[in-house]
């Protein structure tokens, strides 16, 4: 008891915080204390107390992962007609598909339906390629993402290309069309070719037995489709097999684009005797096809093709141009972009057969073309912005207004397409070669009717 009593007696002659004189001893230690040691203090607590950039990015990440849960759930709360709902609301009753409407009506499966697409609209895989395709076996180098043209785009251009000589892959590469109608349902994500067209025919009864797409390599030549993939045989002995098992009802066939122009060689082909045609006889297409329905044919060839083998600046690179300004002038291809698309679109023989056709008469000449002399509807001119109501006022402006001749498809150089035609000296390049050095500063290009001339201004 006397020990347990000390120890409570040393414990209680302890100074307490509240001792006015331990307070003061204290105080007598901080003085004693040296200032450059109470800085240091004062900065660490300041460091303690400061917002980190760890402390940022944790609660940025916390933040984002919060709001998507949050997203999520209010997504999964949500009732799947939320969206018709709201579009109903705002634009009024959705009107059914043509696909509805037909079955409404009581239209049923009749006749197989064959698809033939067009120009860069079919998918086309890697079946064989050199090392640096290696992990592309059956994956979609056109169509889809387009995402190995940013990967590996030299590489891409080589598998792409065609060889020059035989107009078929070059050594060690074998690149072919997707099969089925995924082949050309859809271009790249959001962009529909078929996909409409098939969903609105499966709500009135088709399926994979009574549709067909017509798959092709459209890089390469016409008869070198028969010649490398057996593609115009596949397609007739699948329109054979289409028409026995639907009752001997004839297909009918919608093309697109190019594939217009790929049909109509079909259906010389398969009348044309064997080896070189498919020897069905002169009556094969009449048992066989309901009808054809072409879609945007090019029967007369398109003038951007012209501008595509040469520059390969068409219409739709323009497009681009205007939308992603420097997409086609950065150094993605480690030169410029339009140089290695040019040399990977002229190995493609099928744009041979987008070449205009008709000469003069359908496209004009140096100084006119079908277009010139054409009066538009009344209701057009009052549609018409830059149409002026007086038609003296009217003739006034056209007089002062520069001529444009429609017939010059393609001109390199203003003054040559805005230039009368005796003005300009035509030299046939093909023939006059020892004039090209001579004229190359004064002269321009310019295309007429499909056929390439140099012209240059009598200045």
């Amino acid at each position: 008891m006397s020990l347990i009593r000390r120890r409570k007696q040393n414990e209680t002659s302890r100074p307490t915080r509240s001792d006015p004189s331990s307070i003061d001893k204290e105080d007598d230690n901080k003085k004693k204390i040296p200032a450059k040691d109470q800085n240091a203090e004062e900065i660490a607590l300041k460091k303690l107390r400061k917002w980190s950039c760890i402390d940022s990015c944790c609660w940025l990440i916390g933040s984002i992962c919060v709001t998507w849960w949050f997203l999520l759930f209010l997504y999964n709360a949500i009732p799947a007609s939320f969206n018709q709902y709201v579009t109903e609301a705002i634009t009024g009753p959705v009107p059914d598909p043509p696909g509805v409407k037909l079955k409404k009506e009581g239209l049923t499966v009749k006749h197989p339906v064959v698809f033939v697409p067009g120009i860069v609209t079919g998918g086309l895989e890697l079946w064989e390629g050199h090392q640096c395709a290696e992990g592309l076996f059956r994956k979609r180098l056109w169509g889809g993402t387009f995402g190995e043209v940013y990967k590996r785009p030299l590489c891409w251009v080589e598998h792409m290309s065609l060889d020059n000589e035989t107009g078929l892959d070059p050594s060690g590469i074998r690149v072919r069309p997707v099969s089925g109608l995924v082949a050309a349902d859809y271009f790249a994500p959001g962009y529909f070719v078929w996909a409409v067209l098939i969903a609105n025919l499966a709500r009135i009864g088709y399926e994979e037995k009574t549709m067909y797409m017509a798959a092709y390599d459209w890089r390469i030549s016409f008869q070198n489709t028969e010649v490398r993939d057996q593609t115009l045989s596949r397609i007739k002995s699948n329109i054979e097999l289409m028409v026995a098992t639907n009752g001997g009802n004839k297909a009918v066939i919608i093309p697109h684009s190019m594939g217009v122009l790929y049909f109509l060689h079909f259906m010389k082909w398969v009348e044309a005797p064997a080896p070189m045609g498919g020897g069905g006889g002169p009556d094969w297409c009449a048992k066989h096809i309901k009808t054809v329905m072409n879609i945007g044919g090019p029967f007369f060839g398109v003038p951007k093709a012209v501008g595509g083998l040469f520059s390969a600046e068409a219409k739709d690179i323009a497009v681009i141009r205007a939308t992603a300004p420097g997409f086609l002038d950065n150094d993605i291809f480690r030169l410029q972009t339009l140089q290695h698309v040019m040399r990977m679109t002229r190995t493609w023989d099928s744009t041979m057969s987008m070449i205009p056709k008709g000469g003069d008469t359908i496209w004009g000449g140096l100084d006119w073309s079908p277009e010139e002399g054409y009066t538009p509807s009344k209701r057009k001119q009052r549609n018409n912005d830059t149409q002026v109501a007086n038609e003296d006022d009217s003739e006034v402006v056209a007089s002062q207004r520069k001529h444009v001749n429609f017939g010059r498809i393609i001109s390199f150089g203003k003054d040559i397409a805005e230039a009368p035609s005796s003005q300009i000296d035509m030299i046939d390049f093909r023939v006059s070669l020892s004039v090209l050095p001579y004229s190359r500063k004064t002269s321009d290009f310019i295309m007429v009717t499909g056929i390439p001339f140099f012209f240059s201004l009598d200045k």
